[in-house]
């Protein structure tokens, strides 16, 4: 490591010692010298902060978005419930796992040919009811005012309007829907399998 001569901070700077700084950042002895130098020389700092910029415009640059369904199963797969028990129900949320809430309720999806309309009861208390819906038609425009309504898919797509905001659902995707807000739902695919949920 260079040994730092107050008389000259660009030779300081331009012998990679902040760059340095930056990516080495378990180097103790440099780092704390260059956290008091900063201090004291402000065109240390200066010069510090434009590549602490420049190498954060680089990593955004770089950064790949992800597709929404990729991070709902990956949030899914972090936060999944270990085992889900019709006995004993948790709410959905965008963090459920769809899989494990599948194989739950698999043993009340009725075998095709259905009715347009299933649906069966699963939880029903003073706070929250939860049902198991299989649609194959589409839910005209509504309001709640009074009990929160979310949508959580298990299979099939479905196009959610709400309010102004057009959301599109498949698989493994939760909404939430605000009250006193407008809303409907067209159906996608040949049927939609979902957990409605009111919370009251």
């Amino acid at each position: 490591m260079s040994t730092f001569n107050p008389m000259d901070c660009n030779a300081y700077i331009n012998n990679g010692n902040l760059e340095q700084y930056c990516f080495e950042l378990f180097n103790a002895q440099l780092g704390n010298e260059i956290r008091a130098l900063r201090l004291l020389h402000p065109e240390i700092s200066s010069e510090l902060k434009e590549i602490e910029q420049t190498i954060k415009k680089f990593a955004l640059s770089q950064a790949i978005q992800p597709r929404p369904q990729l991070r709902n199963r990956i949030l899914s797969a972090v936060f999944a419930e270990d085992s889900i028990s019709l006995d004993n129900l948790p709410p959905t949320s965008k963090f459920s796992n769809y899989e494990s809430w599948l194989k739950a309720v698999a043993h009340l999806i009725p075998a095709e040919p259905f009715d347009d309309f299933f649906a069966q009861v699963l939880l029903q208390n003073e706070q929250i009811a939860q049902t198991l819906v299989i649609t194959k038609l589409n839910v005209p425009e509504e309001v709640h005012e009074e009990v929160a309504e979310s949508f959580f898919i298990l299979k099939g797509s479905c196009a959610c309007t709400v309010g102004e905001e057009v959301f599109t659902l498949h698989a493994g995707d939760y909404l939430d829907i605000p009250l006193h807000t407008s809303h409907d739902i067209k159906i996608l695919s040949p049927y939609v399998v979902a957990i409605l949920q009111h919370q009251f």
